[in-house]
């Protein structure tokens, strides 16, 4: 059996290492006798398309019929939507190739009974990742309203008291307060 290994790493948290995934990826394959034919790995987030080369390359191959499995440490790592992972499927289908699911199990496309939890899978990882973004939203709009700063933090410290009057009467150049407050010029 050739298996095209995918990990992902999300760019939003840099400490990710795809080792993490790969470890017990390749211990499974060993496991179950099978060659692993490539390692795919992408540092992008599941929406970004363009940046995830690894995973398009992964699919040519799979077109190409150069594997016969994929193997993904979890469903999330690979898709983005329901529709993504039912399009895809289709395709993988069409080129007679498996997905399975280290973390998942029981995602075996292989079998109706593995497919039908797949797209239950995918259906519930769209929406997990759909509460959480309302979480998240909510818990901002819950800090503002307490008063909290929320979003980037402010690049002009408590120094602008004293150099913004001299640079609204004109008497300090913008750029010189901005050197003297060790930000960019249009900061400041």
């Amino acid at each position: 059996m050739r298996v095209g290994v995918y990990a992902r790493c999300s760019t939003a948290d840099k400490d990710q290492n795809p080792e993490t995934q790969l470890i017990p990826l390749r211990e499974f394959c060993q496991a179950q006798g099978w060659t692993i034919q490539a390692e795919y790995i992408d540092y992008a987030s599941a929406t970004d398309l363009r940046g995830r080369r690894e995973w398009r390359r992964l699919l040519d191959d799979a077109g190409k019929r150069r594997l016969d499995v994929v193997l993904v440490f979890r469903i999330d790592r690979a898709f983005r939507s329901v529709l993504d992972a039912a399009t895809t499927l289709e395709r993988l289908r069409t080129w007679k190739v498996g997905l399975r699911s280290y973390a998942e199990p029981w995602l075996d496309t292989t079998s109706p009974f593995g497919e039908a939890l797949y797209h239950i899978t995918a259906a519930y990882a769209q929406l997990e990742r759909g509460l959480l973004g309302e979480r998240v939203r909510a818990g901002m709009a819950y800090a503002k309203q307490s008063g909290v700063h929320v979003g980037r933090p402010r690049a002009v410290n408590g120094e602008w008291g004293r150099i913004g009057p001299s640079v609204r009467n004109r008497t300090t150049s913008q750029r010189e307060a901005a050197r003297r407050l060790g930000v960019g010029r249009d900061t400041a």
